[in-house]
């Protein structure tokens, strides 16, 4: 049987068959010793191939069809690990909220620069518009100018008071989509309100540490009402970029690598080299400053919590 992974709860895997039945599947031991840097061989999104157990009512997961793409996290515990978040995407959407919690922006850039890494359409979602300030709508406005700026679409929405949602649904529509962002940022509210009848678990905001508490604990894959799918994923306290060469990091900036191509040197690190065009873009004002500082920060493997 053919079927796609819908659901990973560690060791165990969700597999919807081509056929409509949902079938329980654990891995077979061969994957186990393949020379795979991830801690996770199968993620949500995966195409697979499946033998039913004796008893039918379980199944092995045999073959592992070519992904299209898929993107990855380092793992929390393992720096030389990664974990596979999902596969076979369309686009990936970054849950953001300005307070309550903050999601700062180097968060925002290193999540951006592992999706262009993976070559994954990223599109930004600001939520929680009910609670905004007159000052708030103003900070809300230069963050997005700064990554509309950059080439990155972005998207204001209360996914509680379902503001602006049918912008979100147009966007999901016949899609593959990753849904991610800090815990506490509303991913579950705002997959409540596109999905009716779910009732994902949604949890309340530390007041100490203006954390939100974790409400997924694994990452699952649903089918969208009105054509495509949609990923939740757990909440992540903080991303560290996996396995990008410091030679290449300028090419996922967007507006860096516009410029590079005018540097004096090939070779350019636009740190402190002569000639520069991303410094010289830099001094002009023409290069957003917050997002040289991520730069700066992920080429010096500075891990930065968000």
């Amino acid at each position: 049987m053919e079927g796609l992974v819908i659901k990973s709860t560690g060791s165990w895997y969700e597999v919807l068959t081509d056929e409509g039945k949902t079938i329980n599947c654990r891995i077979k031991g061969k994957f186990r010793t393949l020379d795979i840097k991830t801690t996770n061989p199968i993620a949500v999104g995966d195409r697979v191939r499946v033998e039913p157990e004796p008893d039918q009512e379980t199944g092995l997961i045999t073959a592992l069809h070519p992904r299209k793409n898929y993107i990855i996290r380092k793992s929390v515990n393992l720096s030389k690990q990664a974990q596979i978040i999902a596969a076979n995407l369309d686009q990936a959407f970054l849950i953001v909220t300005l307070a309550s919690p903050r999601t700062s922006l180097g968060f925002i850039d290193r999540f951006l620069v592992t999706a262009e890494a993976y070559e994954i359409p990223a599109k930004l979602i600001f939520n929680k518009l009910d609670l905004f300030s007159e000052e708030g709508l103003e900070i809300l406005e230069q963050y997005q100018s700064i990554y509309e700026n950059a080439g990155y679409p972005c998207y204001s929405v209360s996914a509680i008071k379902e503001t602006n949602l049918d912008q979100i649904r147009d966007l999901l529509k016949d899609k593959v989509t990753l849904v991610s962002g800090h815990s506490g940022v509303g991913k579950s509210t705002l997959i409540n309100a596109l999905l009716p009848g779910k009732e994902l678990k949604t949890g309340e905001i530390s007041d100490w540490s203006d954390k939100g508490k974790h409400t997924t604990t694994f990452a699952e894959m649903f089918q969208l009402p009105f054509g495509g799918y949609l990923i939740d994923t757990p909440g992540i306290r903080e991303l560290g970029v996996f396995d990008i060469e410091k030679q290449d990091l300028g090419r996922l900036f967007p507006e860096i690598r516009k410029l590079m191509g005018n540097c004096r040197f090939h070779n350019c690190r636009h740190i402190n080299e002569p000639g520069c065009a991303v410094l010289e873009a830099l001094e002009k004002g023409k290069l957003e400053s917050s997002r040289y500082d991520s730069y700066l920060s992920i080429y010096h493997d500075n891990e930065t919590r968000g």
